[in-house]
């Protein structure tokens, strides 16, 4: 923080430095930069419902037999040009989502959790040799979105008159290591979504995706370069001048590479 702030007061016209503006702020969060991690493709995860009506059916049968439907997805944030970028998934070039699932009956939520994000993006085979099951930070949970009804539409508060929603989908925040190596189904596209790409594009991500920028804003950012040192920080820090926009950093076969084609988000 010192050697920023003093690059700053080497500028023409210093800039006049508040008092400190922190009370009860979340830790600082650490971002590393996207070209710190390697990115493959394995075996296709095929969709569990060919159609809409379809997973609708399917979460009318989980209710009927196990109750609310419990839902976990990861909100993993690196940078590039030391802005956040969001890792998500577009899976069969029609929508967006975050990496996670629902959980088993019989899960416990986190370890349950840690799973679904094994099955979705660790490496396999010779790749994954240093990779441990489960090797992923599971931080804070940043939101709960509330499904009422067997419909599409989820809401991030229950409807008063709603006394047994049909599904509860959490949205936690996963600290990534400096580095780390993850798999994409090849039917899947892993992608690096900048904030200012997600922020009020609920045409294109959808309210939950969308909504993103909003629950991050509460936390201050560390911009790591790949030598571990900090180059940029919350408030302030130069960027090179480049633009960043939305990454593919892996796709298989059966994904197509068109980015501007998906559909909205909210699922």
């Amino acid at each position: 923080m010192s050697t920023i702030t003093g690059n700053a007061l080497k500028s023409g016209q210093p800039p006049i430095i508040p008092l400190t503006f922190s009370a009860n702020q979340p830790k600082t969060i650490r971002l590393y930069p996207l070209s710190n991690y390697t990115f493959g493709v394995k075996e296709m995860q095929p969709e569990e419902d060919p159609s809409v009506v379809a997973r609708l059916r399917r979460l009318e049968e989980h209710y009927t037999e196990h109750g609310m439907r419990r839902t976990c997805e990861g909100i993993l944030v690196c940078h590039e040009h030391n802005h956040p970028h969001i890792l998500m998934l577009q899976i069969a070039n029609a929508f967006f989502k975050l990496p996670g699932d629902y959980l088993r009956p019989e899960d416990d939520e986190v370890e349950g959790f840690k799973t679904r994000l094994d099955e979705r993006l660790a490496p396999v085979g010779k790749l994954g040799e240093n990779e441990a099951p489960g090797d992923w930070e599971i931080g804070e949970c940043l939101a709960q979105w509330w499904r009422p009804n067997f419909e599409t539409f989820m809401y991030p508060f229950i409807p008063a008159h709603v006394t047994r929603p049909k599904e509860c989908k959490k949205l936690y925040f996963i600290q990534l290591p400096n580095s780390k190596i993850l798999s994409v189904p090849k039917n899947m596209k892993l992608l690096a979504v900048p904030l200012f790409e997600l922020y009020e594009n609920t045409a294109r991500y959808g309210p939950q995706l969308s909504a993103i920028p909003h629950l991050l804003s509460r936390y201050n950012f560390e911009f790591y370069d790949e030598e571990g040192n900090i180059v940029a920080a919350t408030p302030g820090g130069a960027t090179n001048g480049d633009m960043p926009q939305t990454k593919v950093l892996a796709s298989g076969d059966d994904a197509d590479t068109d980015m501007n084609s998906g559909e909205n988000g909210a699922n």
